[in-house]
């Protein structure tokens, strides 16, 4: 695990480390490194995503109290550790209520705590947290925007060079461009983009490429 901190505005700070394990679907495995990410100040905060290792995340949090865990989609990969985390954290867990199909194939016994919406506002350490639903990545994928950091928290939606994968099962590129263009894109260009794997980068920085990626189709 390694640890860094991201952006900060007073108080309120994102925080991130990484964990390594695999994402499986469609009767395939690949190793993977996902950001464990961490929104909130000194005393209490949101925990978004929980992917391979319980202990990196509760390492990042502290001894913070935890607002929610906020899935921003329901690969296995982001929400292995959902219950549990909600459980260790005595939080509720959340996410979108189309990818409901995504999560019992990882949780069939256990459901999410809440169900998001699109527009929903969730509020931690006195800041605004603004729920974008994004569909294409899987039909319920959703990004985080925190207009007090200027960063927006994409999951697998947008990365630094292009939009997550949509070869795969509940996936659909139209959608997910779809998505980027008015709702990511919407955003002010010196908007950070980060993302549930890899670095970051600014929705200025990648919003002149969207021509790119549609011509290649992916």
């Amino acid at each position: 695990m390694s640890a860094a901190g991201t952006s900060k505005k007073g108080a309120l700070r994102l925080d991130r480390s990484t964990s390594e394990g695999t994402f499986s679907l469609d009767g395939q495995t690949f190793d993977v490194e996902n950001n464990v990410l961490v929104l909130g100040d000194d005393t209490e905060c949101l925990v978004i995503d929980a992917p391979h290792d319980l202990g990196a995340i509760a390492e990042v949090v502290g001894d913070r109290r935890v607002v929610a865990v906020v899935c921003t989609h329901a690969h296995d990969d982001h929400v292995r550790l959902a219950p549990a985390a909600g459980e260790r954290f005595a939080a509720p867990v959340l996410l979108h209520r189309d990818d409901l199909a995504l999560w019992t194939l990882t949780h069939p016994a256990a459901a999410p705590t809440e169900l998001l919406e699109d527009g929903q506002v969730i509020t931690v350490a006195g800041t605004e947290v603004h729920v974008l639903h994004t569909p294409g990545h899987s039909p319920g994928s959703v990004c985080l925007y925190v207009p007090a950091l200027e960063t927006v928290i994409t999951g697998d939606t947008l990365f630094a060079g292009g939009p997550g994968a949509t070869g795969r099962s509940f996936s659909d590129f139209p959608t997910i461009i779809t998505s980027i263009r008015e709702r990511i894109f919407a955003l002010p260009p010196a908007t950070t983009v980060v993302p549930g794997h890899g670095g970051t980068t600014t929705v200025g920085d990648e919003a002149p490429h969207l021509q790119e990626w549609i011509d290649r189709g992916h």
